[in-house]
C-alpha cells in the first residue's frame, strides 16, 4: 500500500508543473493586460507611459523568462503581489476565501455522496418502478439544466416569494451581534442554497453510476450463489454487491471535484459568496496574474489531492489494486 501511495505523489509533481506551464501560457495568450482598460481609453497616455506599466508589472521580459522567475517564487510557496490597486500578497487574498471555497465543495461532495448513492441503490433494487423513472427523470432534469438558471429560480422562489431563505453572501449584516448558535444557524441558511445548487448537478450522475454498477454486479455468479445459499437479500446487498458496485462511483467521485471547484464560479458570483470563485473572476476581469495562476495552483493541487484519496479508497476497497 506504501508503495502504491509514494507512486501516486510521484505522479503528481510533473502533473501539476504541466497545469501551471499551460495555464500561464493561456492567460498571457488572452489579449488586454493589467491597467489596459485605463490606459487606452485614455488618449493622455502616450506609449512610453504603457511601456513603464509594462516595465512595472515585468511584462516586459519574454514569456520564458516570466515564467521561470514566477515557478521561483512558487517553490518558496510565494505567489507573488497582485496587480489589483490594493497590491495586497496573492497568498493573503486566497487565504481570506479558500475555508468558504472547501466548505461549500465538502457539503456538496457529502450531499451527492448520501443523497445519490441512496437513489441508484435504490433504483437497481427496483429497477423499472415508477419510482425509478421518477428519480431519474428528476435528477437528469436538474443535471440537463443549466446552473445559473436553477439559482434564480430557487432565488426568487425561496428568497424573493417565501423569504425562507437570504440569496446572498455567507452572513447576515448583524452577524456580530448574534449568538453563537444563531450564528451557526445564519451561516447554514446562507449555505443551503449554494450548496444545494453546487451538488444538484452530480446527483444524476453518481446515482446513475450506483445503479448501473450494482445492476452489473447483481448479474455476476457469486450474487446467485450467495443466494442460493439463502442469506437474506440486504446482507447479499450489504456485504457482496455494494462493496464491488462501489469501484466505479469512488472514481466518479474523485473527477467530479474539477467539476465542483469550477463550478464556484458560477454560484459564487450568482449569491455573492467571499470564495475562491468569485475572487477568480474578479481577477480574470482585471487580468490580475498573479492571483489567477495562484487560485488555479490551489484549484489544481486540490483536485489532484482529491484524485489522489478517491485512488486510495479504490486500493482499500480492492486488494487487487494496491497488490499489483
Amino acid at each position: 500500500m506504501l508503495r502504491y501511495l509514494l507512486k501516486r505523489l510521484f505522479f503528481m509533481v510533473p502533473m501539476l508543473f504541466g497545469i501551471t506551464l499551460i495555464s500561464f501560457l493561456v492567460i498571457h495568450l488572452v489579449p488586454g493586460e493589467p491597467g489596459a482598460i485605463d490606459t487606452d481609453m485614455n488618449p493622455k497616455v502616450t506609449k512610453q507611459v504603457r511601456e513603464r506599466i509594462r516595465a512595472f508589472y515585468g511584462l516586459d521580459k519574454p514569456l520564458h523568462v516570466q515564467y521561470w522567475m514566477w515557478l521561483k517564487r512558487i517553490v518558496k510557496f510565494d505567489f507573488g503581489v497582485s496587480f489589483a490597486p490594493d497590491r495586497r500578497p496573492v497568498i493573503n487574498k486566497i487565504k481570506e476565501r479558500l475555508p468558504v471555497t472547501i466548505l461549500i465543495n465538502l457539503l456538496s461532495m457529502a450531499l451527492i455522496f448520501l443523497v445519490g448513492i441512496p437513489i441508484g441503490i435504490y433504483c437497481a433494487r427496483y429497477k423499472d418502478s415508477i419510482l425509478d423513472k421518477a428519480l431519474t427523470s428528476f435528477v437528469f432534469a436538474g443535471y440537463a439544466a443549466p446552473t445559473f438558471w436553477i439559482a434564480l429560480l430557487l432565488m426568487m422562489f425561496f428568497g424573493v416569494y417565501l423569504e425562507l431563505l437570504p440569496i446572498s453572501g455567507i452572513k447576515s449584516f448583524n452577524f456580530s451581534e448574534l449568538s453563537f448558535f444563531d450564528k451557526t444557524i445564519d451561516v447554514a441558511k446562507h449555505l443551503i442554497l449554494p450548496v444545494c445548487i453546487s451538488g444538484f448537478g452530480g446527483l444524476a450522475g453518481i446515482s446513475r453510476y450506483m445503479k448501473n454498477s450494482l445492476l452489473e454486479v447483481l448479474r455476476q455468479e457469486y450474487i446467485t450463489t450467495a443466494y442460493a445459499k439463502g442469506l437474506p437479500e440486504g446482507m447479499v446487498l450489504k456485504k457482496h454487491a455494494l462493496r464491488n458496485a462501489l469501484l466505479p462511483v469512488i472514481t466518479i467521485l474523485g473527477l467530479s471535484i474539477p467539476g465542483l471547484i469550477g463550478g464556484s464560479v458560477i454560484f459564487e458570483s450568482i449569491f455573492s459568496i467571499p470564495g475562491i470563485g468569485q475572487l477568480f473572476y474578479m481577477s480574470v476581469m482585471a487580468r490580475d496574474y498573479p492571483t489567477i495562476m495562484g487560485i488555479l495552483v490551489i484549484g489544481a493541487f486540490l483536485t489532484l489531492l482529491g484524485n489522489l484519496i478517491a485512488d486510495i479508497s479504490y486500493a482499500l476497497a480492492d486488494p487487487r489494486i494496491r497488490i499489483g
